[in-house]
């Protein structure tokens, strides 16, 4: 082979990794935010209601109804930016639903429970875009935005196990699977919250079960992006060794 042509093949690899790379070291920017603001979403709002009120609401959707309103809402909101900007992977054979679409639909629902609140004080629910029919309906499409999240953040953690290597999968599963349990201990808690009466909605209320299952799911979701998020790193290390690695037998000797 002539000696420009193995060049032109070389640099061509090495451009070609390089771009792969740039991609990877972009997934993992996007995973990263999204794993740092769902572990630090529910701490901050934890502790500033300690801190200002001397206490926890009941629930981090209750923490709407308070000054920190704008943390809760400003999150989900960034949130919802990150995930509806994430494109992920393809279709593949046996998925209903590729990334993109999912994550969409994800992005869509964080604005959904940001900017619906739950049931409050009436009071504070005066402000105009609750202003007429959104007083009453304003919880249901809090709830089923609630759904939709959680739904589509499990959905993302069986996705990451089927491509993982065997150490991390068992991450991804885990937090799947608690995300989902989450979300039905979350219904099922907030049903007695709402509904309820006597001791078993003092029990839920009083420790603050709603809260904690929210949480606990949250933190899940962020886990799983974290560590998402330091396997593209070592992808990407990978794929820059590669590019570095081509056989110089290749390249055009002095």
């Amino acid at each position: 082979m002539r000696p420009c042509c193995v060049s032109f093949a070389f640099w061509g690899a090495v451009m070609a990794e390089e771009k792969r790379t740039e991609m990877v070291l972009s997934y993992y920017r996007v995973r990263t935010a999204l794993g740092m603001l769902g572990i630090f979403l529910p701490i901050v709002l934890i502790v500033g209601g300690l801190i200002y009120d001397q206490r926890i609401e009941p629930s981090i959707s209750d923490f709407y109804h308070t000054i920190y309103r704008d943390v809760f809402v400003g999150s989900l909101c960034a949130i919802g930016v990150f995930l509806i900007s994430y494109r992920g992977y393809k279709l593949q054979s046996g998925e209903l639903f590729d990334d993109n679409w999912v994550a969409t639909a994800a992005g869509f629902s964080a604005f959904g429970v940001a900017l619906f609140p739950n049931e409050g004080p009436p009071e504070k629910l005066l402000i105009l875009r609750e202003a007429g029919v959104l007083v009453g309906t304003s919880p249901m499409w809090h709830y089923l935005s609630a759904l939709v999240f959680f739904g589509c953040l499990a959905n993302f953690c069986f996705k990451f196990a089927r491509t993982a290597k065997k150490r991390r999968k068992p991450i991804y599963l885990t937090c799947g699977w608690v995300i989902i349990a989450m979300l039905v201990a979350i219904a099922v808690a907030s049903t007695i919250k709402i509904h309820g009466d006597g001791w078993p909605q003092e029990f839920v209320i009083r420790s603050k079960l709603v809260l904690w299952f929210e949480a606990i799911g949250i933190w899940a979701f962020g886990l799983s992006w974290l560590v998402k998020g330091r396997a593209d790193i070592a992808l990407a290390n990978l794929t820059g060794a590669k590019a570095l690695a081509i056989d110089d037998a290749e390249l055009p000797k002095p």
